[in-house]
């Protein structure tokens, strides 16, 4: 079963879903197909899905909060992710990232050992169903912001969040 709740940001509401053991989505309410989005997770897990509410649901919040007062910069729970094994490799990636940081689709594809695959990096990321928690709004375009499945307006909100976050941290 995964259990869905919606959870209230500062820039918007995410869909967090959770299995009885593993974090299994945080995305975007804003996502143009998330409908679709959630049923293709349903189905790479053999599972249903429902409204619902459940530790691992509590937990994300928790780790959300305290992510967006500034007082988390990584995440500390048990995902499960089901992709192909590119893009399990372009998400751990990501997933190193440093807070406050960005890196670009290039630079992925050659961390990844794929340097010629930077589309193929970008459709991976946009698969990527745990915003936030694989921070997937750190990696932009070489002279642009690049995409963000939440919107451009809310990517560029969690990178000034995090900017500003990191600024008082170094003047103090």
């Amino acid at each position: 079963m995964i259990y869905l709740s919606r959870y209230r940001t500062p820039l918007g509401t995410l869909i967090l879903g959770a299995t009885e053991s593993k974090l299994v989505l945080c995305d975007w309410s804003t996502r143009h197909d998330s409908h679709a989005f959630i049923s293709r997770i349903a189905t790479n897990l053999h599972a249903a899905v429902t409204d619902g509410y459940n530790f691992l649901i509590a937990t994300a919040e928790k780790q959300l909060d305290e992510y967006f007062s500034g007082r988390r910069r990584s995440f500390d729970m048990p995902l499960l992710l089901s992709g192909t094994p590119f893009q399990e490799s372009v998400w751990h990636a990501i997933a190193t990232i440093p807070y406050g940081e960005t890196t670009t689709y290039s630079d992925i594809a050659a961390a990844i050992g794929h340097p010629e695959a930077v589309r193929a990096v970008a459709n991976a990321i946009g698969a990527n169903r745990l915003s936030i928690i694989l921070p997937c709004h750190r990696v932009t375009g070489c002279n642009n912001p690049g995409g963000y499945a939440g919107g451009i307006d809310i990517k560029q909100g969690l990178l000034l969040l995090e900017k500003s976050y990191n600024d008082r941290d170094s003047a103090e």
